[in-house]
């Protein structure tokens, strides 16, 4: 897995790129390619290096910051500003003001420092600023502008409040989300992913894992490190070829065996982080039964059996969900999920299976209270419920498992927790001065 089993081409080695939402030779949802857009220029300057960059930055929407400005907005990368910290180095929360930059607006703002000795160099920071700089989608975190002086590498993006997806699934001092708003964040991520395979040069995310994915205040979600992007194919390719990288357990199985990549090496990414919100378990996590290391392995076969898949859905969702709906929801992880590239969905036909869904479920939990009357229902000791029937028909309204041990209430949330990298992460392949 760690070996090179192709060499790709760089992506950024042509000078001038034309990107485009209007791709046609792939299945589409109508709403994704309205709702996003590219850089306003029709010619964008894709710089090669960090060289080519510091010559002509090419794209006027994003801010070009110098060091000191950017130790004004972080006061100086004080230790309680710090977001998280992972491969890449630490992210910190700032602020852009008038004390930094004359008659700049108050915008909070999250700020990437790039660590010289990370896992991530300069082709990673430049990748993003490439992608991030051109492409604009509701489901796409907005990179606000950079900072690129003498070896200081920083990002700048909008700062999304509720952090990461992860954290939210797998801290127990987190609320924990409702069936429907875990729908909506799927959609949301969805069309994200859609709106990238749909550009005329379609682009292959590579990364598609819950903590990739960022919730601003209102939960609507947004993908977020865009360093292991890369151009797909186009024309009359069938795939390109990579060096592979990524996360283990999100990797679609073809990908990590030849390092043929495609917009559907994405989607059985998706279905992995689909899994993960129905089982509420991670992708990989060694400290289960040897059987359940590995989330799909152990939980894809069960998803199409009504009484098997109610026993291992999460029990924080526990009464939450239509049972017709649940089916539906777990048949397109387990499509997402296929072996076969060729029997997963595009992500396109993944919206218009999610969208009527999440559309149902919002309706029926406008008339179900929900513990608290809001959107997110707190860990609480639960008592244990009388043992329901487990589903029957598609008719039924409403499945329950098995009466589960009850938890600890929840603690309020560190805010520093919000960006950290999971320690279970394990890195296909990193490389800072190979090409990926």
């Amino acid at each position: 897995m760690g070996s090179c089993l192709s060499v790709e081409e760089d992506e950024h080695s042509q000078s001038r790129k034309k990107l485009s939402s209007n791709r046609t030779d792939t299945p589409r949802d109508s709403t994704h390619g309205k709702e996003g857009s590219v850089n306003s220029n029709t010619v964008v300057i894709i710089p090669k290096n960090v060289k080519d960059l510091r010559k002509g930055p090419g794209n006027g929407d994003l801010d070009i910051f110098t060091y000191e400005e950017m130790k004004l907005a972080t006061k100086h990368f004080r230790p309680d500003q710090v977001l998280g910290e992972g491969g890449f180095g630490i992210v910190y929360k700032g602020v852009l003001d008038d004390n930094m930059r004359p008659g700049y607006k108050t915008t909070q703002v999250a700020i990437k420092e790039l660590d010289p000795e990370g896992l991530q160099g300069d082709r990673e920071w430049l990748a993003e600023v490439n992608y991030l700089g051109q492409l604009r989608h509701p489901n796409l975190v907005k990179l606000i502008g950079y900072c690129c002086e003498g070896d200081h590498r920083l990002l700048v993006y909008e700062y999304m409040a509720s952090g990461s997806l992860e954290k939210h699934l797998f801290l127990r001092v987190r609320a924990a989300l409702t069936w429907q708003k875990r729908l909506t964040i799927a959609l949301d991520a969805a069309k994200g992913l859609a709106f990238l395979h749909g550009v005329e040069k379609p682009i292959i995310y590579r990364d598609f894992k819950t903590s990739n994915i960022l919730l601003d205040v209102d939960f609507n979600a947004k993908l977020s490190d865009f360093g292991l992007a890369r151009v797909g194919p186009t024309g009359d390719q069938t795939h390109v070829s990579t060096r592979v990288m990524g996360t283990y357990g999100y990797a679609a199985p073809e990908y990590v065996m030849t390092g043929h990549l495609t917009a559907r090496s994405d989607v059985y990414g998706f279905g992995v982080v689909l899994l993960e919100m129905l089982i509420g378990r991670r992708a990989m996590d060694k400290s289960r039964p040897s059987r359940e290391h590995n989330l799909v392995e152990w939980a894809r076969p069960l998803l199409n059996h009504s009484k098997k898949l109610v026993r291992i859905l999460d029990p924080r969702i526990e009464g939450q969900y239509s049972g017709r709906i649940l089916m539906k929801v777990a048949n397109l992880a387990y499509q997402c999920l296929s072996q076969n590239p060729k029997g997963r969905p595009v992500m396109s036909q993944v919206i218009e299976i999610l969208e009527p869904l999440v559309a149902q479920e919002t309706d029926r939990e406008d008339l179900v209270p929900q513990n608290g009357g809001g959107s997110v229902t707190l860990y609480e000791v639960r008592k244990t419920p009388k043992e329901q029937s487990p589903l029957k028909s598609e008719s039924e309204r409403e499945a329950q498992g098995p009466a589960k041990n009850g938890r600890s209430k929840s603690e309020p949330p560190k805010e520093c927790d919000r960006y950290d990298q999971s320690p279970d992460d394990l890195l296909l392949e990193r490389s800072t001065s190979d090409g990926h």
